[in-house]
């Protein structure tokens, strides 16, 4: 995503419900109703050991052609583009979606338009915003690590330290600014 200028952000609908069961695996999906009817699922269903890793790799295989635009991360599908051969970086990124949206078309897969961006100059990345000038913390992200009440317990020290490690890419010496906060997690650490 270096270099490029305008990102777009697409969003699976309902991901493993777009991927269809294998036809011998559909009777290990069987359940019976109160009623005594048989329901079995013709497509993937949420709470499967391997559902998320095998939508993941049907995503990035059906996708696998226009991964040098666009790099998805389970159900999140992000594009980017730059000016390239005398074409404006909005001729590119039109051309990118086009191509990306063909492929979604000829495999059946669909997104959610409510939140889908579209030609934006920065997107949401996994808890990041990522534009044309790098990556920055999501600033929602930031007020509710900056609002967050001060720890009373080990458990509630763990909780605020799993959030906060999630940004310390961003923070100059984090070790160093939680040392004492670490060292309440050893066990005979004394709360004060």
């Amino acid at each position: 995503m270096a270099l490029s200028t305008i990102f777009s952000a697409l969003y699976l609908r309902d991901g493993f419900y777009q991927i269809l069961m294998r036809e011998s695996d559909i009777p290990l999906t069987a359940v019976s109703t109160p009623s005594g009817m048989l329901w079995e699922w013709l497509v993937m269903l949420q709470g499967l050991k391997n559902a998320p890793a095998t939508f993941n790799r049907c995503v990035t295989h059906l996708l696998r052609s226009v991964c040098d635009f666009e790099p998805s991360y389970f159900d999140d599908v992000f594009i980017h583009s730059r000016a390239v051969g005398g074409k404006s970086e909005v001729e590119m990124h039109k051309e990118h979606l086009r191509r990306l949206f063909a492929l979604m078309r000829k495999n059946k897969l669909y997104a959610n338009l409510k939140k889908c961006i579209f030609g934006a100059s920065e997107i949401p990345v996994l808890g990041c915003l990522v534009g044309k000038n790098g990556v920055r913390p999501d600033p929602g992200k930031v007020r509710v690590i900056n609002e967050w009440p001060t720890p009373s317990n080990v458990k509630e020290l763990r909780q605020f330290l799993g959030l906060a490690t999630y940004l310390c890419k961003f923070v100059s010496n984090y070790a160093g600014k939680i040392r004492q906060r670490s060292q309440l997690l050893k066990k005979d650490a004394a709360w004060v």
